[in-house]
């Protein structure tokens, strides 16, 4: 049997760079392949070619997304022409709510297309609205839900005939008649070890990324926090050092990858853990560089030079909002004033940092907002990003929003298709939050990706991203003239 595991394009019909390899279903097609099903990868999503990198502006390209759907368009058919070539017997989809739309269309292109193909979907979406899903996608024959790998062994051995009763399967939610059934939910994986290590040769594209798109490294799974807006999975589960170092090695010898990136919620949680890593990456002498996201009160200057030594040259992390008020309301579990010691941690250890925020969470005011302006001019990032809050079912956010009749519960199918995905579960697709009106929240709206874009843009900033990948660029020049021309999209 032959397993098609999907990304459906969103950012490429948008023209925006999207980077890396989708991590989660090459995971996942990793342990197909393993108990010796015929597996491929295609992110349909990759892009070699885009306009722009700058995400702020991403709404306004919302209207040429949703006309994708509407009418002949050559990237969708380019898609299913990809998947017919391929004549797969399953294609399980990728599903985040973001772009959820595409997800659904691509259900429906390949029942259109590929006869007698079952259709899986999975992803976060997928496990917090499977119910939906199946109630207003017709063409969607299972949901797989939470952490895939196992749930999808066993539905793909009951596709086949090998497994006789599908609802013995946890964490699969599928029709039986006119009744939707969810089996209980499956447990997480304890030992990450256990998996085989990636096969990133099952991505059907895998010669146009770069040995950077090919540096995506998970070596945990879940976060220790409970921040309110996010809908992770709780509790963290470690891969060992050494698993981790394997895959690192098979990486630099098999795709010359020189910058990596540990994809890790909270890559910093355990902090033996991570000495432990960096103590390897130096004795390994083989000299790459590698990026994180953390925390701002999981770094300690001792802890920030011994990975700078190793090789780190980009940090990233949560900041979220210049206002105290509405960090405690996203039980984020941080201080302003551990931000403010953080950044000052980076710039002198010399480390390259970016600071993400967001504006419009439910019950922030414009004072919050511009508190948030005047802090990121205080911190002053390298990088600073910042995004408009969506509503994500499944989040403590998204349940108060729902409290407050800012959200709804459920979505048609074609509300998916009607609305701008920064619009999805709104009452009013207009209303950001209950304490600004619509019309002003453009305004502030406009005038805060202006400053962020400002800053990002000064000729320190620009010098010091170029500094911290001198060494990458001088191995592969190739990366160095990708980035520039991303900068200059910018």
């Amino acid at each position: 049997m032959k397993v098609l595991l999907v990304t459906p394009p969103f950012y490429r019909i948008l023209g925006i760079y999207n980077r890396y390899f989708p991590l989660g279903i090459t995971q996942l097609g990793t342990v197909l392949k393993d108990k010796g099903y015929k597996v491929a990868v295609y992110d349909a999503d990759f892009y070699s070619d885009p306009d722009t990198i700058d995400y702020s502006r991403i709404s306004d390209r919302f209207p040429a997304y949703l006309k994708s759907f509407k009418q002949k368009n050559q990237i969708w058919n380019e898609v299913i022409e990809n998947i017919k070539k391929w004549k797969p017997d399953v294609v399980g989809i990728s599903a985040y709510t973001t772009f959820a739309t595409s997800a659904f269309h691509l259900a429906k292109l390949v029942k259109e297309n590929i006869e007698n193909c079952k259709v899986v979907m999975g992803g976060p979406h997928a496990t917090v609205r499977a119910k939906e899903i199946l109630e207003i996608c017709p063409e969607v024959d299972y949901v797989v839900r939470g952490e895939a790998e196992e749930t999808m062994v066993e539905l793909m051995n009951y596709v086949t005939g090998r497994k006789k009763d599908v609802e013995n399967i946890l964490g699969v939610s599928f029709r039986k008649g006119k009744k939707i059934v969810s089996n209980g939910d499956r447990l997480q994986p304890k030992n990450l070890d256990d998996y085989p290590m990636l096969n990133r040769s099952l991505l059907m594209n895998k010669n146009k990324l770069s040995s950077e798109d090919m540096g995506l490294i998970m070596t945990s799974r879940g976060c220790p926090y409970r921040c309110t807006y996010c809908a992770s999975t709780k509790g963290i589960r470690y891969r060992s050092v050494k698993n981790v170092m394997e895959e690192l090695v098979e990486v630099f010898e098999k795709y010359g990858t020189r910058q990596f990136t540990f994809k890790d919620d909270s890559f910093t949680v355990d902090r033996s853990r991570v000495v432990d890593l960096c103590n390897r990456l130096i004795q390994w002498k083989i000299k790459i560089n590698w990026e994180c996201n953390t925390r701002v009160n999981l770094v300690d200057e001792e802890l920030l030079r011994l990975m700078k030594k190793a090789g780190c040259n980009f940090v990233k992390v949560g900041v979220e909002t210049g206002s105290a008020r509405v960090l405690k309301m996203m039980n984020k579990g941080i201080s302003l004033d551990q931000v403010r010691s953080a950044a000052k941690l980076f710039r002198k250890v010399g480390l390259h940092w970016t600071g993400y925020f967001m504006m419009g969470v439910v019950g922030e005011t414009e004072k919050d907002i511009l508190r948030t302006v005047d802090f990121m001019h205080e911190i002053k990032p390298n990088l600073g990003v910042i995004a408009v809050y969506e509503a994500f079912p499944g989040t403590v956010m998204f349940e108060e929003g729902l409290r407050k009749g800012l959200y709804r519960e459920k979505m048609s199918l074609d509300d998916f298709y009607s609305m701008a995905p920064d619009s999805y579960y709104k009452v009013d697709p207009r209303v950001q939050n209950e304490k600004i009106t619509p019309k002003r929240f453009e305004i502030i709206k406009k005038e805060v990706n202006k400053e962020f874009h400002q800053q990002n843009m000064m000729i320190g900033n620009v010098i010091a991203m170029a500094k911290s990948k001198i060494r990458v660029y001088y191995r592969d020049p190739k990366i160095f003239f990708d980035d520039v021309k991303k900068m200059l999209s910018y």
